[in-house]
């Protein structure tokens, strides 16, 4: 159940004003300002069919003790956390948010795509139900590259962390308001997934070519939940993120696995790093 929530992120974009443009690579090293032995950085994609890794990051993976993700993927209690946290408060329910004919509407398009009805859905966050969409999108059983970091690191016998907790990433769905959720998810559900699709697809040849400054530009022409909420769901995150990041590098030499639309930008991971004093270098 965690991909439910953990795709979205996957899907996050923003946009603005940024200096010189950083180069395309998806892994980077993190050195200087005190670190003896150099982190890593990359960029994943949390919802693909068959994820993969180049070699570099196989030899970033080996020169690193420990794998961060976004959240700790590994913790055995995620499950049953991610559960208790999908449904509305104050006993808000889909139903109530839409007319009968619109939720109709969503109940034959859920049982079709996903096998579930929307009345034993009804409780849940319409973000989420969205999310679940996923298989059907990509027409494969969706896995992500935080998996494949995963198996790697456990092979090694290291340990896996997360920058923020479970927690911080469900709260954020109860801070944008329910109608505006649901409304999103019926515009998909009548429009057969077809715009969802279409935004997908450029993603995912802007992060095939590791056009990390391209997932900025995205979110300029695409209206939806993620580029009206970017504060909530990238530029506090990444900064929530830098003093754990400065704290563990120092450390221990890490592997931190985030989404790719966090790396680039003013607010980005990269540069955010970079005016904390580190050296953030692309690996080729």
């Amino acid at each position: 159940m965690i991909k439910v929530v953990f795709f979205l992120f996957g899907l996050l974009f923003s946009f603005g004003t940024y200096s010189q443009k950083l180069e395309n690579s998806l892994l980077w090293k993190i050195s200087g300002n005190g670190i003896k032995k150099p982190s890593y950085l990359y960029g994943t994609v949390h919802a693909i069919c068959e994820p993969s890794l180049e070699p570099n990051v196989h030899e970033a993976m080996k020169k690193t003790v420990q794998l961060y993700l976004e959240i700790d993927m590994d913790d055995p209690k995620i499950d049953k956390s991610m559960m208790s946290m999908m449904k509305m408060k104050n006993g808000i329910t889909m139903s109530s948010l839409v007319s009968k004919e619109d939720f109709e509407i969503l109940d034959e398009f859920l049982k079709a795509n996903t096998g579930f009805s929307a009345t034993l859905l009804n409780s849940v966050k319409p973000a989420l139900v969205g999310s679940m969409l996923t298989d059907s999108l990509l027409q494969c059983k969706t896995k992500s590259i935080e998996e494949e970091l995963m198996r790697i690191s456990k092979s090694q016998k290291e340990e896996i962390y997360g920058l923020e907790g479970i927690n911080d990433q469900a709260k954020i769905f109860d801070l944008i308001p329910y109608e505006e959720q649901m409304n999103d998810l019926i515009l998909t559900v009548k429009d057969g997934m077809s715009k969802f699709k279409e935004e997908f697809d450029k993603l995912m040849k802007l992060y095939n070519d590791k056009d990390i400054e391209g997932l900025l530009t995205i979110g300029q022409r695409n209206e939806n939940i993620l580029s009206r909420n970017e504060d909530l769901f990238l530029k506090k995150r990444n900064q929530n993120w830098i003093p754990v990041i400065s704290e563990v590098a120092k450390y221990k030499p890490t592997f931190f696995g985030v989404g790719a639309a966090h790396l680039a930008g003013e607010n980005g991971v990269i540069r955010l790093l970079r005016k904390e004093g580190f050296t953030v270098e692309a690996v080729k």
